[in-house]
């Protein structure tokens, strides 16, 4: 397992604007197999305050900002999300929980998996005894 980290991808323009091409395998580190977007986030408003069993996810903030806190293992780390050219690696058995949205925020999720309610793990001590027991 690996614990959550930033991933910079690289910005292609000149003087019409900006462009990130994002590919599976390079810039992201898995099949993509689940693309979603989150927007429209109210003030105050929590979301994910979960884990996945087996899921991977790159997360990119490509308009506002959203902070993300991440528990993995025995360790916490927080992010600030705020550039369209920045990704958040989170794999499997990292609980994640995305606040502070900016009124205009819109995070992208890109997932190596679709959708299964089996995978999440959404009890935090659940979490926590699989993290204790090593999965």
């Amino acid at each position: 397992m690996q614990e959550p980290y930033l991933i910079e991808f690289d910005i292609k323009g000149d003087d019409r604007g900006s462009l990130i091409a994002l590919e599976e395998l390079k810039e992201i580190p898995f099949k993509i197999k689940r693309v979603y977007y989150i927007f429209d986030t109210k003030k105050g408003v929590i979301r994910g305050n979960h884990a996945h069993k087996s899921l991977k996810q790159v997360l990119i903030c490509v308009k506002g900002s959203v902070k993300v806190k991440c528990e993995y293992e025995s360790s916490i780390k927080e992010f600030c999300l705020n550039s369209p050219n920045i990704g958040l690696y989170i794999e499997d058995l990292t609980w994640h929980t995305m606040y502070d949205f900016s009124e205009d925020a819109v995070l992208v999720v890109l997932a190596n998996n679709i959708y299964q309610e089996s995978d999440y793990i959404r009890d935090y001590v659940v979490f926590k005894e699989l993290i204790r027991n090593g999965k």
